[in-house]
């Protein structure tokens, strides 16, 4: 395994973070379609992804709401400082092997994959893609139905909504994480799915005014403890069921806003 280089993460990060954030306002949802009865918490999720940042904080989430978590880590260190915390169980195991995940996965109802940063293996696959295909397809074999993948504003139909000079620097990132996303909507077709796309991210303290929509051109930042919150609601929401959500804070502003555009919030009943 192997990281990107130093000088190339700090660009990534500091990329997503300079998403420009026009001047959103929230339009109230029009979709009351009526969920699949508000779903109970899930009782045992499995989280790949969970050592640091969003991920970490989904974790925090899912216990407040009751569920067991069932986390992959790939270091002793980690395995040592999660599996410590009450009504978590953590099992060493490494994202592009298959089998890991499997074994790990095996008896948990939902699942909840944010793969990413810039991990890639000695062959130069990026977990972006193999690391969350393997969830996904472990998912389906083992019949865990739910699952909520992480990806990113800039993947897919929102492609357009991520300013061209971020969107080339990040470009192979996004297009791997576009692969997974298809991977699940084409092929996992009696899985209830949900993809969450968050805009900038940054590492401050929960706002709690951060919003879904389906609005594919929504741009903008937003908190890591923000997008987890919204992804732990989203997993126990049907409303959200085979839907694909973008995650931006309208409360967040930008030196280089222009214009206003309203945004329609998506609805979790």
């Amino acid at each position: 395994m192997k990281l990107l280089t130093a000088a190339t993460s700090f660009l990534l990060v500091h990329s997503i973070n300079a998403f420009v954030t026009p001047s959103f306002t929230a339009k109230p949802s029009t979709n009351l379609r009526s969920s699949s009865s508000a779903l109970d918490a899930y009782k045992k999720v499995f989280v790949a992804g969970g050592s640091k940042g969003v991920g970490r904080s989904i974790i925090d989430k899912l216990l407040a709401d009751g569920s067991e978590v069932v986390a992959l880590l790939r270091s002793d260190d980690q395995i040592a400082e999660i599996g410590a915390i009450d009504g978590v169980t953590a099992i060493k195991g490494d994202a592009f092997e298959y089998k890991s995940i499997e074994g790990a996965m095996d008896g948990c109802d939902a699942a909840i994959s944010t793969l990413g940063a810039g991990q890639t293996a000695d062959d130069g696959k990026r977990v972006d893609y193999e690391g969350n295909s393997n969830v996904i397809e472990a998912a389906g074999i083992l019949g865990v139905t739910r699952m909520v993948l992480v990806t990113s504003i800039g993947c897919g139909s929102s492609k357009d909504a991520a300013p061209p000079s971020v969107f080339e620097t990040l470009k192979e990132v996004l297009a791997a994480k576009t692969k997974a996303e298809n991977v699940l909507i084409k092929y996992y077709t009696n899985m209830n799915w949900t993809i969450v796309r968050p805009g900038g991210l940054k590492t401050e303290p929960m706002t709690g005014t951060a919003i879904l929509t389906e609005d594919n051109l929504a741009i903008g930042s937003i908190h890591r403890e923000d997008v987890a919150d919204l992804v732990v609601k989203a997993l126990n929401s049907g409303n959200t069921e085979r839907k694909v959500l973008s995650a931006i804070d309208l409360g967040i502003s930008s030196a280089a806003n222009a214009g206003e555009k309203t945004v329609e919030e998506f609805v979790m009943a």
